[in-house]
C-alpha cells in the first residue's frame, strides 16, 4: 500500500514549510513556503553562507534590502527543486502600513525577476491585518499574487476572499495551542478547533464560489493533517512530512466541495475590526505572530550587519 503522504497528494497539493534544501529534495513537495523564522534558521546553515555574503555585497548598506536579497536567493534555490511556487514574506513590521507592504511586495517580485524567476512562480506573503488585506488587493490587481498568512479567524478569511487574494494560510496548530492552553484539554481529529476553523473556511469558499485557495498551515501532529485531507493545499514541516511518508494504512478524504455552509456575508473595515476583536484567540495569535516574525526579522538583520 502507498504511504499516507502519497495518498494525501492524490487530492491535496502538498507544500513544504521549510527552507531546508535537503528536506525538500527528499520529500518532493509541489510548492514551498518560508517566513522570517525559517530564513533565520537557514542563515545559520553553512550552505547559505555564500548567499548571506552576496546579499550584503549587493545591498549598498541597506540591511532591509539585504534581507530581501537573502530571501530571494533561498527562494531561487528552492525553486530549482520544486515544480510549483515559493512563498516569500514581507517584513512583519510593515503589517499595519498598506503602501509600505505594496512597495515591499513589488520589490521582492522585482528581485526575483532580476534573478531570472518569473512572478508566476512566487507568492508574496503578507499578514492578514486589514491593512495587509488591502495591500494584497492592490498587488493582485497589479498581477502579483499573494499568500495571506497569520490567519486565525473566519472574519479574516471572509475579508481575504472578498479582496480576491490568491491564497490564504489559516494556522491550524496555533489555534489548537491557544484552545489547549485556555480550555485545559487536548483535541483530536474533527474536535480540534484549528481543524474546525479550516473546515469552515473551506466549506464557505466552495459554497460561494470563491477562487481563493485554502492552504492549512502550522500543524502540530499528523492527526490534524489527516483531518484536513482534501483541503486545496497543506503546508507541512519536514518532520511531519516524514511521518506521513513512513505511515501506512488508508487515508480518507475529509474535505470536498458540496458540503453545507452558511450564508454569504460582506465586511467593511468596521465590521472586520469588530469581528476580529470579538475573537480573543485570533486577536492574540495575530499580534503574537507579528511580534514573533518581527523579532526574527531583527535577528536576521543583526546577523547580516555583522558581515558588513
Amino acid at each position: 500500500m502507498t504511504s499516507k503522504l502519497e495518498q494525501l497528494k492524490q487530492f491535496t497539493t502538498v507544500v513544504a514549510d521549510t527552507g531546508d534544501i535537503d528536506a525538500i529534495a527528499r520529500l518532493k513537495p509541489v510548492d514551498a513556503t518560508t517566513n522570517p523564522s525559517l530564513l533565520l534558521k537557514a542563515a545559520a546553515m553553512p550552505r547559505y553562507a555564500e548567499h548571506l555574503g552576496n546579499a550584503m555585497k549587493q545591498c549598498q548598506g541597506d540591511i532591509g534590502l539585504a534581507c530581501d536579497l537573502f530571501a530571494v536567493a533561498v527562494g531561487k534555490q528552492i525553486l530549482e527543486l520544486i515544480p510549483g511556487r515559493i512563498s516569500t514574506e514581507v517584513d512583519a513590521r510593515l503589517s499595519f502600513d498598506t503602501q509600505a507592504m505594496v512597495q515591499r511586495g513589488e520589490r521582492l517580485i522585482g528581485l526575483y525577476e532580476q534573478a531570472g524567476i518569473s512572478r508566476e512562480r512566487v507568492l508574496i506573503k503578507i499578514a492578514s491585518t486589514w491593512e495587509g488585506i488591502r495591500a494584497a488587493e492592490q498587488l493582485e490587481k497589479a498581477g502579483i499574487q499573494t499568500n495571506l498568512t497569520l490567519l486565525f479567524s473566519f472574519t479574516q478569511a471572509v475579508a481575504c476572499a472578498e479582496a480576491g487574494v490568491f491564497l490564504i494560510s489559516p494556522f491550524v496548530g496555533r489555534i489548537y495551542d491557544w484552545y489547549k492552553k485556555h480550555e485545559g484539554r487536548d483535541y483530536q481529529g474533527a474536535e480540534d478547533p484549528g481543524v474546525q476553523s479550516v473546515s469552515r473556511i473551506y466549506d464557505y469558499y466552495k459554497t460561494h464560489g470563491y477562487k481563493t485557495v485554502v492552504m492549512g498551515a502550522s500543524f502540530r501532529n499528523v492527526g490534524q493533517i489527516e483531518a484536513l485531507a482534501g483541503c486545496d493545499r497543506l503546508t507541512i514541516s519536514p518532520e511531519l512530512l516524514g511521518q506521513l511518508a513512513d505511515a501506512s494504512g488508508t487515508l480518507e478524504r475529509k474535505l470536498e466541495p458540496g458540503r453545507a455552509s452558511e450564508p454569504r456575508i460582506s465586511l467593511d473595515e468596521k465590521s472586520f475590526r469588530w469581528g476580529l476583536n470579538e475573537d480573543a484567540m485570533a486577536t492574540e495569535k495575530l499580534a503574537e505572530g507579528i511580534r514573533q516574525f518581527a523579532r526574527d526579522q531583527e535577528k536576521l538583520e543583526a546577523l547580516l550587519a555583522e558581515l558588513a
